[in-house]
């Protein structure tokens, strides 16, 4: 009985707390009058682009994008494990939307091997049951 009320006390008590506590409301942020406007618009322009070039594991990758109004277009690439550059070209049509080109530059290289697909099986996994004097 001492629990049912402890529950209902407690439940009453978070309910208050809830009921409390401040709700808060987000805004646009403030800045200059042209920046508003052009929030008000639906206009949005920008411009970006990164790249990444790590010549220890020769990776290389990168974006690139920019948007004016309606307009966006950009590109992003990476090396692919084979040697090859992979790119992709975009731009987003209004009617069709995201539209890609993938490309590739270089030629795919394997590395030479002297082992045969049938050399080259699955290490073997062996399970020995343990020594029953040691669990003693």
């Amino acid at each position: 009985m001492n629990s049912k009320v402890l529950l209902v006390v407690l439940g009453l008590a978070a309910l208050v707390v809830a009921d409390s506590r401040e709700t808060y409301s987000y805004a646009a942020p403030r800045g200059s009058s042209e920046s508003q406007e052009s929030l008000e618009s639906g206009e949005v322009k920008y411009n970006f682009n990164w790249a990444v070039g790590d010549d220890s594991s020769s990776n290389e990758f990168g974006h690139q994008e920019a948007r004016d109004g309606e307009d966006t277009q950009g590109s992003y690439y990476v090396q692919l494990p084979d040697g090859r550059l992979q790119k992709v070209s975009f731009h987003v049509d209004g009617d069709d939307g995201y539209v890609a080109e993938v490309t590739y530059s270089g030629e795919a290289q394997f590395p030479d091997s002297d082992e045969s697909d049938e050399s080259r099986e699955a290490p073997r996994r062996y399970y020995a049951a343990p020594d029953s004097n040691e669990s003693k």
